[in-house]
């Protein structure tokens, strides 16, 4: 694997160790939340009518988590309280899974839904750790030639998670996906501890930090609203929320009114999954660095979103559930594969708290926040009697806003990144 990487990344040798482990702790993570997103999805399809109260749940459960995450990150190093994230969630599928076996069928609805409010926050905060761990051990110069490589561990989990849904969930005993899940959340979490200890070694290519993050409870989110660049990245992530929404909507009315049986749906879900991950695959391994470097940082975070108006036009000419499909898997994979990791180089240009506690803010609290307004505002747009297509025709202009907020983030991630330097 050494050689290989070698050979297929811009890495240099005193990284590889690093990065190999990096990979193996971003396939583990998503691997898991792969093996449990159709579920998650196949439930919002079957619940469609309230789904705008679920993601009011979610958002209420976010605003209850971060505080709870930076007071863990401010008594605990990363080496201590990374892995334990990941076991905590082990804790909660194993309660799950207890749950769904001994409780009665009629309490399977409820159920249900708890489970894909915990399933929207697991997605969120796994993800978010890993992530502000990986901007914590490498620098900005090595973020932009490495978190792509480093996604595509994600993207392998992701694809063999979606496709390990799609072949066992009818050979399997009911519920054992959850139990499944917990094996690649172990695995990661000794990958964040080894991680951490290499960081410690002398001469390693890794930011060595010991100390927990400085600060209280409430000190990294009130960072995000006075500091103008965190501002302009919970806009981004805002805006994307939006997009993001109204074609997971689209999603799930067009799937629900095509398909009555719910394994199908489920089956349909992990293979949008699976070719989501494929393509993503192509791009994080081979073009986002070579994007970053060609296009730079504001181009880059620009693309998803001039795509995401070329489509959501498309669909509000042609609202079918065959183009919704194309729209969403190639929106998708442009967003893992492109803007994901240019995403999470902003965060190397940041102190410390910033890098945990104000970024968990960021993508758990504002990203489900998000999520909670634009739900209600498709709602409302549904009320007022717009149908799928005229929704995607008012989401296409959003879109354009979030193409230029990203172009003026990757001018400003430029210019902090040239201050570091020269600080350093």
């Amino acid at each position: 694997m050494p050689r290989l990487l070698e050979r297929l990344t811009r890495v240099r040798h005193d990284e590889v160790g690093a990065l190999t482990w990096a990979l193996i702790y971003g396939f583990c993570i998503f691997l898991a939340y792969y093996i449990l997103r159709p579920v998650r999805d196949e439930i919002s399809s079957a619940d469609r009518g309230n789904l705008q109260i679920l993601w009011t749940a979610v958002f209420l459960v976010m605003l209850v988590a971060v505080p709870a995450y930076s007071w863990v990150v401010a008594r605990w190093p990363r080496g201590t309280f990374v892995p334990w994230v990941n076991r905590f969630f082990i804790l909660n599928l194993v309660g799950f899974y207890v749950a769904l076996v001994s409780l009665p069928l009629a309490a399977r609805p409820w159920i249900d839904r708890v489970f894909y409010v915990w399933a929207s926050v697991f997605a969120l905060f796994v993800v978010t750790v890993f992530w502000g761990f990986m901007a914590d051990l490498f620098t900005s110069e090595q973020g932009k030639r490495l978190f792509g490589p480093i996604a595509v561990g994600g993207s392998l989990g992701a694809i063999i998670g979606s496709a390990m849904t799609a072949g066992l969930i009818s050979a399997l005993p009911a519920f054992t996906l959850l139990i499944l899940a917990c094996i690649p959340l172990e695995i990661a979490a000794q990958a964040a501890r080894q991680l951490h200890r290499n960081s410690d070694r002398a001469g390693s290519a890794l930011q060595r930090e010991d100390a927990p993050v400085a600060g209280g409870v409430w000190s990294g989110i009130k960072v995000v609203f006075s500091s103008p660049y965190l501002v302009r990245i919970a806009a981004f992530i805002f805006l994307m929320t939006f997009a993001s929404t109204v074609l997971y909507f689209q999603q799930a009315h067009l799937i629900y009114d095509a398909i009555s049986d719910r394994t199908v749906r489920t089956v349909l879900f992990a293979k949008m999954d699976l070719a989501v991950n494929v393509i993503t695959l192509a791009g994080q391994g081979f073009i986002v660095a070579h994007v970053i470097r060609r296009l730079g940082m504001g181009w880059s975070l620009a693309i998803v979103p001039l795509v995401a108006a070329v489509g959501f036009v498309a669909l509000g000419l042609v609202p079918t559930l065959a183009l919704l499909v194309v729209v969403h898997v190639l929106y998708r994979s442009l967003r893992y594969a492109i803007a994901k990791p240019t995403r999470e180089v902003l965060f190397t240009v940041v102190d410390r708290e910033e890098k945990y506690k104000s970024k968990a803010f960021i993508d758990a609290a504002v990203y489900r926040g998000g999520d909670l307004i634009n739900g209600w505002i498709y709602a409302g747009l549904g009320a007022l009697g717009l149908t799928v297509g005229a929704i995607a025709l008012v989401a296409a202009p959003v879109a354009v806003v979030w193409a230029l907020v990203g172009l003026d983030l990757g001018r400003r991630q430029d210019s902090l990144a040239t201050e570091n330097g020269r600080t350093e």
